[in-house]
């Protein structure tokens, strides 16, 4: 049982997923970190003074519509999502893509094959 639980952890990838899910959570704490800490009192200066994430328009005796904390959660987002783009940027290089072969059309049976081919693989029209 021991070695078919092995198994499973190995071939359903349950394992890397797992780390995945764990080294997530750490960034996420780390990136809720760095927003909170170190960005949001830096925004803070420029928007205006007071608690501004507490303001609200009542409508009734028990009820509010809370628009300060809606407009610091879109901020926080944002702020979020800036820090988990740059990131992502510095840590991810994109690869070169390699140019496309050049290629050509068989006469024969239209296929498109490498420029540089002597027969077309599908009807083995020769070329000269």
């Amino acid at each position: 049982m021991l070695a078919e639980f092995r198994g499973f952890l190995t071939k359903t990838n349950a394992l890397a997923l797992a780390l995945g899910v764990i080294i997530g959570a750490a960034v996420g704490n780390i990136v809720s970190a760095l927003v909170a800490d170190i960005l949001m009192p830096l925004i803070g200066l420029a928007l205006p003074g007071g608690d501004w994430r507490n303001a609200r328009i009542a409508i009734g005796p028990k009820s509010a519509i809370l628009y300060g904390h809606f407009i610091g959660t879109i901020i926080d987002f944002i702020a979020i999502s800036l820090v988990l783009f740059l990131i992502v940027k510095a840590l991810i290089k994109p690869t070169p893509v390699p140019a496309a072969e050049p290629m050509k059309q068989c006469p024969e049976c239209l296929e498109m094959i490498p420029a540089a081919a002597r027969r077309c693989r599908a009807c083995a029209t020769s070329f000269a």
